[in-house]
């Protein structure tokens, strides 16, 4: 591990495969550090190969691929679970070893009951994986799921995560974290990163702001919302705090911040937004990296 400089943690984006490499060359001078390339339910056409060495170009000598992923429902789409493993063995052309994504869900079932699907399709995955070098990193949103009746993914709850790593006990099985998706469930994010973070594999840089005074006074029914999804720097999570739990973990990855989800800094402020949390993070990682001085 290779703290000079914060090689350990380095700060840096989404980069949504179609919009290509050229979208990485026109943001990475803004100081990113790294780029998780994502696809929203399949990877399509995209030729992989190609795709990761115009990308490892485009980021140059100032930024790395910190991971690649696939956001469909892989329980209940097999070209999602093919494109997993279609990922899962390009990785290391992008020079990373995380792929990221979500663990699907048989959506008439509740979340207990998926296991045995989680199983059949998750243990040959587990498997390519370890075999690849590379490690799965499940995101944790909700999708709009409940436990009775979950949507695109079970791994949005503590509870789940037991059942599924007791399923499938690879060490290539793990999360892609963050705070924001703990607070929309009201879980204390900071204690459940404590219990967790020997599991996360790669973090997303979103936040969110909890509407105390209208659960308070209007309830979970009101048809109100109670958690904004926010851009890191504009919520309520201490980012110093994570970034602490992770160090003292020995966590070596990236934040890569998850944008176009704030209700503010949105259209024409989004890129306003992101260079804003990027500069926020890299401050609560400790500011610009310090040498120590020579004591002998």
């Amino acid at each position: 591990m290779n703290r000079t400089h914060h090689q350990d943690i380095r700060i840096g984006t989404l980069a949504p495969m179609e919009f290509g490499a050229n979208y990485i060359k026109q943001v990475v001078s803004h100081g990113f550090e790294s780029f998780e390339l994502n696809a929203w339910m399949h990877v399509g056409n995209v030729d992989l190969d190609r795709y990761a060495k115009d990308a490892i170009e485009a980021c140059g000598d100032s930024a790395v691929i910190s991971s690649i992923g696939v956001y469909g429902n892989p329980l209940q789409d097999d070209q999602t679970a093919d494109d997993w493993a279609r990922l899962i063995k390009a990785a290391r052309s992008f020079g990373c070893n995380v792929v990221c994504g979500f663990a699907g869900a048989v959506e008439n079932l509740p979340v207990d009951a998926n296991m045995t699907k989680f199983k059949a399709v998750w243990g040959p995955l587990s498997k390519l994986a370890e075999d690849e070098g590379v490690r799965i990193a499940f995101e944790n949103c909700d999708m709009g799921g409940t436990w009775e009746g979950p949507k695109w993914n079970i791994a949005h709850s503590p509870r789940a995560w037991e059942m599924m790593f007791d399923t499938i006990s690879s060490p290539a099985l793990g999360l892609e974290w963050e705070p924001c998706h703990q607070m929309v469930s009201l879980i204390d994010p900071i204690a459940n990163l404590r219990k967790w973070v020997n599991k996360v594999f790669h973090v997303h840089g979103k936040d969110a702001t909890v509407n105390w005074d209208v659960l308070k006074s209007r309830g979970l029914r009101g048809g109100e919302p109670i958690v904004q999804h926010r851009t890191p720097g504009f919520g309520d999570s201490n980012w110093s705090d994570i970034i602490s739990i992770l160090r003292l973990a020995d966590y070596v990855g990236s934040i890569d911040i998850e944008g176009w989800h704030d209700p503010v800094y949105r259209d024409e402020l989004e890129m306003t937004g992101q260079v804003h949390a990027l500069n926020y993070l890299k401050n609560c990682r400790g500011g610009p990296f310090v040498h120590n001085p020579k004591t002998k």
